[in-house]
């Protein structure tokens, strides 16, 4: 296996990093020039967090690429990290997302496209009931306050370095073996080790230990690990989660807003899950916010049970913007003309691609690196072996290969996903856009390596 010198990786850092400013005198002028008003310059703090000295700043974008305001054009791989999976403003939902602004976007109340929407993601998903929000966290807020409300349970379970957005109980990692406040958590409400029981995913007898108990609410998980890196379940794990926490008295939240990327109905519809509750934000809209949360029969007679009409607006779930006309108006349109089978079979086809190029390339070089895929998603690791669970992910990482191998695909025109080296395919992508990334990862890692 060819090993990495870190004194050469060094210096081709060093050379990408001076390429990258040269390359993008506009975007490092207009981040100066934003300082004076935004906290570092940016209009959320994760933009900052970007390979180079600053982010590049984008002027427009359509399908798969956007361009900068420098003028240059990227395969874009990243797609809002799954907020623009859709690809950038495509053309089926664009019409029905303009015509509903002409017409009004928010009534706090209920439009026809309220019930396409529920009858179309009861079709996909296959839970009966659904409610909208404007985010994923929103979602999977609610979800939780749902579960407490009536098990009368206080805690929740999720699997370690999960991602379900920025839900305060969810910020939480394994320290020595004990839940503990994720690294950067900010100014956590309460110690979350509080709130919440954390495992690691394919971990059945510690998932049954934790939910024996029977004073855990629910288990929030996504069906693969994905912000770790892509970290699959083993075969039997899901079936397992599943009996479990049926036998327990758990109620079990399948968070879809990365998975998706499996199929049109998520992982849940892919690989044929059960789950109590179902939660997506994210790409359901083409890019306006929104975000749903849906449940079985049985969980529906439960809620109505438990709730109380007259206190439901200060209950905390719901939101004056939730449910609004436009999100709804996008949120049909994508599901039924842009999010589709034909969409899919193409992603997924182009992420085997992807998969394949990279590949190659690790086998040319010799390199003890990997590349695994779901669905439309793709990544590669700088370990020989795919990880077990997000603890072994957590520990693979390699900061200053990460970056030197992002900032060089974006010099060469690639946008990866900042935090890791995951590629999602929109809909509007080409092999031609594939074989480009293909082109630059070998170029990238033959800077590093004979």
């Amino acid at each position: 296996m060819a090993e990495i010198d870190r004194n050469r990786l060094g210096r081709a850092l060093a050379e990408e990093q001076h390429r990258f400013v040269e390359d993008h005198p506009r975007s490092q002028a207009l981040f100066e020039e934003a300082k004076a008003s935004l906290l570092d310059g940016v209009p959320m703090n994760w933009m900052v967090r970007w390979a180079g000295a600053f982010p590049i700043f984008v002027r427009e974008a359509k399908g798969a690429h956007f361009t900068d305001v420098d003028g240059h054009n990227y395969v874009d791989l990243c797609l809002g990290d799954t907020g623009a999976m859709t690809g950038h403003a495509p053309e089926e939902a664009i019409g029905p997302i303009v015509e509903r602004l002409r017409r009004g976007t928010t009534f706090m109340l209920p439009t026809e496209d309220s019930i396409r929407v529920g009858a179309e993601l009861q079709r996909r998903f296959g839970l009966r009931y659904w409610q909208v929000a404007l985010t994923a966290t929103d979602a999977n807020r609610f979800a939780i306050r749902l579960a407490r409300q009536i098990t009368g349970r206080s805690k929740i379970l999720v699997h370690n370095w999960c991602y379900h957005g920025s839900v305060d109980e969810t910020i939480v990692t394994l320290q020595n073996g004990a839940p503990g406040p994720k690294p950067g958590n900010i100014g956590p409400a309460v110690d979350p080790a509080l709130t919440t029981k954390v495992v690691e995913i394919n971990d059945v007898p510690a998932l049954e230990a934790a939910l024996e108990a029977g004073d855990v609410a629910c288990v929030l998980a996504e069906p693969a690990l994905t912000n770790i890196g892509i970290v699959h379940p083993e075969p039997g794990y899901h079936a397992a989660l599943r009996e479990i926490s049926r036998r327990t008295g758990t109620l079990l939240i399948i968070d879809e807003t990365h998975t998706i990327c499996a199929g049109p109905g998520g992982y849940t519809k892919a690989y044929g899950l059960e789950p109590d509750m179902l939660t997506i934000g994210k790409p359901i809209a083409s890019g306006v916010p929104a975000a749903v949360y849906g449940f079985t029969s049985e969980i529906a007679e439960r809620i109505r049970a438990a709730m109380d009409l007259q206190t439901a607006d200060t209950g905390g779930i719901g939101g004056t913007l939730a449910g609004n006309a436009l999100s709804l108006a996008a949120i049909r349109a994508t599901l039924e003309s842009v999010l589709t089978e034909a969409a899919f079979a193409h992603t997924i086809a182009l992420a085997e691609r992807f998969t394949a190029g990279v590949q190659a390339v690790i086998e040319e070089r010799a390199l003890p690196w990997h590349v695994t895929r779901l669905g439309c998603r793709a990544e590669y690791w700088f370990c020989p072996r795919p990880p077990r669970n997000g603890g072994e992910a957590a520990a693979a990482i390699d900061a200053e290969l990460d970056r030197y191998m992002h900032l060089a695909a974006l010099n060469r025109g690639i946008l990866m996903t900042p935090f890791h080296n995951m590629a999602l395919i929109a809909p509007q992508a080409t092999e031609a856009d594939i074989d480009r990334h293909t082109t630059a990862f070998r170029e990238s890692v033959e800077a590093l390596v004979d």
